[in-house]
């Protein structure tokens, strides 16, 4: 298994460190390879002698399939948890139902146990715990040989502890033993450099029984009034706007590369399969649709990993830790909106390999904290001096959403079209802001149109 320069500093740092204490918190930047180093690290105790068995804990179903067949491979030796194997993964949740017989293991043999994603799991000692973080303190904090914590969003909306972790203080920032960030990553060619597409209308009209309101631009419609963000994810024309632009750019992609492949990250069962009929019907592009519902969201994911599919619609199931190396386009249409759940998403375009090319898109509104979180995302990179702002601009396509406009059979269709260059210079950001909303459901009190030009700013990541 090729080790990159990082994941080899990682381990050797681990391996320093286990000497003076027992824990070790890896941050990597999404899509960097954390598993892969984790596994070689435990590749690595093992041929020491250092620990007699591996246990994976993971979010979900789907990554500890992941971790499994990774830790499989390296170590040579079976990884499914039944006897005679090396080890085995595990969701969070299954602790809770795990027979004491196997927390005896602890007690009787030298366990290095691995967290992937450790930011789902909060407490500590003096409190904050949730239910996955008071397993890991009561059942391995104290028993385990040695643990491995891996995160690439090392922060908790709701401001709890990660669990094992330790914070400075008063400052309560947490330390990291080893932190691999986007900006090496980038350098590095370990990850795409992403672009950030932030969709914006000039004319949005707020009707309710006894009056319009119109205002210039989504962050002034969701400061001025008490509209939902969710309410403009099921506007037709805003999807079909974003859709456009994700769908030319991956169109463009697959020039290249075949296999190129989109992710929208949907907000409900039904938004789901509304934008897949978009897909289909508007823009003829294959689309299929995997929820939390679907008892074979496993298998319908790795097919379409394995395939060649155009896109494929999410609800719950691909936003982080699911590798699908590539998805190279994404549209973030989902109501979370918390800095923790774009970072992940955006992770899930950010994984580099031979075969796909270095880009990476992302489209979503320009919703005030999305809008933050772009820009924090951008100054990540230091040495990216250039912040472009793309509106309409003359050598890029764009969609007139003309819903009059029809075609021989009467039905009607959207227009892809050159539009005139816009300029605008504004800069939104929100101080203070809380990162844990996630948007109300629908008010039908009200309606929403998009009456004026869409719009977009980009988020250039450029070297």
């Amino acid at each position: 298994m090729k080790l990159r320069a990082w994941q080899k500093a990682c381990v050797e740092s681990a391996l320093y460190s286990y000497s003076r204490k027992r824990h070790f918190l890896c941050l990597a930047t999404p899509g960097a390879g954390k598993t892969t180093m984790a596994a070689e690290l435990a590749a690595r105790l093992l041929e020491n002698g250092d620990i007699d068995f591996v246990l994976c804990f993971a979010p979900s179903v789907a990554v500890t399939s992941g971790l499994q067949n990774t830790f499989q491979r390296r170590l040579k030796k079976r990884f499914d948890g039944r006897i005679g194997a090396v080890g085995g993964a595990y969701t969070y949740q299954s602790m809770r139902t795990i027979s004491e017989e196997f927390w005896g293991l602890f007690d009787s043999h030298r366990v290095l146990v691995v967290f992937d994603e450790i930011h789902h799991c909060a407490g500590s000692d003096q409190g904050g715990v949730n239910s996955w973080g008071e397993e890991i303190l009561v059942r391995i904090q104290h028993k385990a040989a040695l643990t491995l914590a891996l995160t690439g969003t090392p922060w908790r909306s709701d401001k709890r502890p990660i669990v094992l972790a330790e914070y400075t203080d008063p400052a309560g920032e947490i330390q990291c033993d080893y932190i691999y960030g986007l900006r090496e990553a980038v350098l590095d060619s370990v990850c795409r450099k992403p672009s950030i597409v932030l969709i914006d209308n000039d004319r949005v009209a707020l009707n309710n029984a006894k009056e319009q309101s119109v205002y210039s631009c989504l962050h002034e419609l969701f400061v001025k009034s008490d509209v939902r963000y969710q309410q403009l994810l099921h506007d037709s024309d805003a999807l079909g706007f974003c859709l456009s632009l994700a769908c030319a750019q991956l169109d463009k992609l697959r020039d290249a590369n075949p296999d190129a492949g989109g992710l929208v990250v949907a907000s409900s069962i039904a938004h789901a399969e509304k934008i897949a009929g978009m897909l289909r019907d508007d823009f003829g592009k294959s689309a299929i649709v995997v929820t939390y519902k679907h008892k074979n969201a496993g298998m319908i994911i790795d097919n379409y990993r394995r395939g060649t599919q155009e896109w494929i619609v999410s609800v719950g199931m691909i936003s982080e830790g699911t590798d699908i190396p590539r998805l190279q386009v994404c549209c973030h249409l989902s109501r979370i909106t918390t800095e923790l759940y774009f970072r992940q998403v955006l992770g899930r375009i950010l994984r580099i390999t031979e075969r796909c090319g270095a880009e990476a898109w992302l489209y979503t509104f320009a919703e005030p904290q999305l809008v933050e979180f772009s820009y924090r995302i951008k100054e990540e990179i230091p040495f990216s001096s250039v912040l472009r702002f793309e509106h309409r601009s003359a050598d890029m396509q764009y969609v007139n959403l003309d819903l009059n406009a029809s075609d021989s059979s009467g039905k009607k269709h959207r227009n892809v079209c050159k539009a005139p260059e816009q300029h605008d210079s504004k800069m939104w950001f929100t101080e203070g802001s809380n990162s844990g909303i996630i948007a109300p459901l629908i008010d039908d009190s009200y309606t929403l149109e998009c009456l004026g030009k869409f719009r977009q700013r980009l988020v250039g990541l450029t070297f």
